[in-house]
């Protein structure tokens, strides 16, 4: 595709980057106060330790969340739900580089590095206590984790600031050229992988509440419905087209369009994902079973055993 053909190609994707559904949820952002969620009130001097210094690879960054997985599974800190899957999700795309499984694994290990760069600087940050530089997702997420949330409605906050926000930018800052199409085709392919991480997620949580809330299978395929906002593959979609606008629209003022829409939308799914819902009566039950039936231990354990099978 010649030059011009791919400037007016990417004006197209910024006019698809707004739709009914990501205009809705800007109008959430807009509603939602980030300023009620508070960091620690000191900073953890092993997490922060961790957490410190870029990672240098896909092997230095699936050790360390590693390590701060464990560090704030000691802690009961409910940061380490998003963690968990997070983990396994780094350590299978590390697995399938090794295998042969991508088309361009020097540009999948710089992609999985820098992906797992935004949340490492989010959540150090965050620790820190340096608001201007978390983005308003994450502050959501990691906020909420010291709150009542659901297992469930921590799990997904991560991934909505993880995948419909950090995304998009880490495909800025790798380069989705040259050779474009392998580039989207090896993004896509992360998708498979994202699937089975997903699908484990929903049946350690369904065997978790299983004991102390009737019909489980349902009431978590309705929230799923409900939570998954736009459908992890679709966020992913979306995240290249927010790369191509960036990467190939030289006017200024469609870029800053496209920051915009991605920190609104992300904002505004931590909102859904955070607002009433018409199974209020369910999830005043499963946040009862969690308060009173179970501990955060036992949740994460059955978690790490499914993905470690899925």
């Amino acid at each position: 595709m010649t030059a011009p053909l791919r400037t007016l190609s990417a004006y197209g994707d910024a006019a698809r980057l707004v739709d009914a559904r990501r205009v809705r949820g800007m109008a959430r952002a807009l509603g939602h106060d980030v300023e009620q969620y508070d960091p620690p009130d000191t900073p953890d001097a092993d997490l922060v330790a961790v957490a410190q210094g870029a990672f240098e690879s896909v092997e230095d960054a699936a050790e360390r969340l590693r390590e701060l997985e464990d560090l704030l599974r000691e802690r009961d800190d409910r940061r380490a739900v998003f963690l968990t899957i997070y983990t396994r999700m780094t350590e299978r795309i590390r697995a399938r580089i090794e295998a042969d499984g991508f088309g361009d694994p020097a540009w999948m290990r710089a992609y999985t590095t820098a992906f797992a760069n935004y949340y490492r600087r989010a959540f150090l940050a965050f620790e820190r206590g340096e608001l201007g530089a978390v983005p308003d997702p994450w502050r959501i997420a990691f906020g909420t984790a010291t709150g009542d949330a659901l297992v469930l409605q921590d799990a997904f906050l991560g991934i909505n600031a993880h995948i419909n926000y950090d995304l998009a930018l880490t495909l800025r800052d790798v380069g989705i050229d040259p050779d474009r199409a392998a580039k989207r085709a090896d993004h896509r392919a992360v998708n498979e992988v994202l699937a089975r991480l997903i699908d484990a997620q929903q049946r350690a949580l369904a065997e978790v509440y299983a004991d102390g809330v009737e019909d489980v299978d349902d009431a978590l395929g309705r929230l799923d419905e409900q939570l998954s906002l736009l459908g992890l593959r679709e966020g992913r979609e979306q995240a290249w087209r927010v790369a191509v606008v960036l990467t190939d629209v030289g006017f200024p003022p469609v870029a800053s369009l496209a920051r915009w829409v991605l920190r609104a939308t992300a904002t505004g799914g931590a909102a859904f994902v955070l607002g009433p819902s018409p199974d209020s009566d369910l999830l005043a039950e499963l946040r009862r079973f969690e308060r009173e039936g179970i501990e955060l231990t036992a949740v994460l354990d059955r978690l790490a055993d499914e993905l470690a099978v899925a």
